[in-house]
């Protein structure tokens, strides 16, 4: 099925779904999805959750306050009651699971910003309920999280969206559109990089020098539920090197600096470039650490031909590594935190988040950027979406392939093999023991 053809589907499921459910008073209907200038619907608003509204979470919500925000959701209390001051409607849960039970004809759609382990079990509960879902990156934990996703919101029809909110800006928008229209030429080669440090905090710097599992046993803060922080994944002690913050550098709950920010700026040439799932992906860096991610890592896919596309090599670096291509073309600032750089037969650009530059500057000092109509935010998309139907530019069928691309990057750090991948088989073939970290075995009492 084509996207245009799943929008279609999606636009259809939604409006006959919501004109029924709106007899019942269970969603929020607009007007032009009922007809009838007459006709007053209950709201023009969507009747949001939230599940995680710390940190991030707590930036998603503020930004979509606008909306009926009637339920929250945290395993820290701390966030639950700074929350829930500026809510005060909203009703408060610990486990997203006993909110969905107990909403679940008052929600219309879910914000999830938890830690990476818990995004597709709360995600996939909530859609699999019919609603809207909008997932912070990456969209999963593993592969096997992150097609099931995928394919739960295609059999819902339902409004999706990651939280990589850099593809709804003005500068991505238009550096898709110059890479496009053949600006610099055919593109075969793409390089991404990141810094790679997080600030650590004083209180656990000593045991965030070691990769190893940190030994003793702390006691659990009382403003913690520990065991549902843990969700799915496999048991282990409370130690504040997990939470809050740290938790990405340990692959039982995230996977690294790729894994926090490979959706960000892989989404740039995955949306220029037409890209979907690769054919081979190898890695350099550190020898795999069982519990921890590396300090450094490079990362190489290949992609096939696209139509009319040439085949395309994407490299990744993070851990303050950089192309060395970027010594020959010297920009003005060559420590540029986190850029993109695309290699063209005629030239070269190199896209930032708010900003991008061409090279050889001379040969194209005319070029700028196209002239587009500003769009709504990231999160405004998608809750357009949840009300007409109307697309979004990281639904779950766009936004999984990308995720599942970043994620291979550190199967293959973790194997330690350049790996052959079968997208639709989703396994490795030519080293099975690599099919380890495709996807995992849930703790007791959580299930997909």
């Amino acid at each position: 099925m084509t996207s245009r053809e799943n929008r279609l589907k999606r636009r259809d499921f939604l409006q006959k779904s919501v004109a029924g459910a709106a007899l019942a008073g269970l969603v929020t209907v607009p007007r032009h999805v009922l007809g009838g200038a007459g006709h007053t619907p209950p709201s023009e608003k969507v009747n949001l959750a939230c599940i995680g509204v710390g940190n991030r979470g707590w930036q998603l919500i503020r930004g979509m306050a606008d909306q009926n925000i009637v339920a929250l959701c945290d395993v820290d209390s701390r966030y639950l009651a700074e929350a829930s001051t500026r809510f005060e409607k909203a009703k408060t849960y610990r486990d997203f699971r006993t909110m969905l039970d107990q909403e679940s004809k008052t929600i219309d759609a879910v914000v999830v910003a938890t830690p990476d382990h818990v995004h597709v079990p709360a995600s996939v509960m909530a859609m699999k309920m019919g609603k809207h879902c909008y997932t912070e990156k990456p969209l999963g934990h593993n592969i096997h999280e992150v097609r099931t996703a995928t394919q739960v919101a295609r059999r819902y029809g339902l409004a999706t969206q990651l939280g990589n909110t850099g593809h709804s800006g003005h500068n991505y928008r238009g550096v898709v559109e110059l890479i496009k229209a053949g600006t610099i030429g055919e593109v075969k080669e793409v390089h991404a990089w990141c810094e790679n440090e997080w600030e650590t905090p004083p209180r656990v710097v000593g045991a965030l020098r070691s990769r190893d599992r940190p030994q003793g046993t702390p006691p659990v803060p009382e403003y913690l539920a520990w065991d549902l922080w843990l969700g799915p994944a496999p048991y282990r002690p409370y130690h504040p090197v997990y939470h809050p913050m740290h938790w990405r550098g340990w692959w039982d709950f995230g996977n690294g600096r790729l894994g926090d920010m490979g959706c960000h700026l892989i989404d740039l040439p995955f949306s220029a470039l037409d890209l979907t799932y690769p054919l081979t992906v190898e890695t350099d860096g550190p020898k795999a650490h069982p519990e921890s991610a590396p300090p450094w890592l490079i990362s190489t896919w290949t992609f096939p031909a696209r139509g009319d596309l040439p085949p395309v090599e994407l490299t990744w670096y993070d851990g303050n590594k950089r192309p060395e291509l970027l010594k020959e073309v010297n920009p003005p600032d060559s420590n540029w935190p986190w850029y993109v750089l695309f290699v063209g037969a005629d030239g070269v650009l190199i896209a930032g988040i708010e900003t991008f530059k061409v090279y050889p500057e001379d040969k194209f000092a005319g070029v700028r950027r196209p002239r587009l109509p500003r769009g709504p935010s990231h999160a405004q998309e998608w809750l357009t979406a949840c009300k007409t139907g109307s697309p979004t530019g990281c639904h779950f069928d766009y936004s999984g392939p990308l995720t599942e691309t970043v994620l291979l990057g550190t199967v293959a750090h973790r194997a330690g093999r350049k790996l052959e991948w079968d997208s639709e088989g989703m396994k490795v073939t030519n080293c099975p023991e690599a099919n380890q970290f495709i996807r995992r075995a849930y703790r007791e009492g959580w299930t997909l």
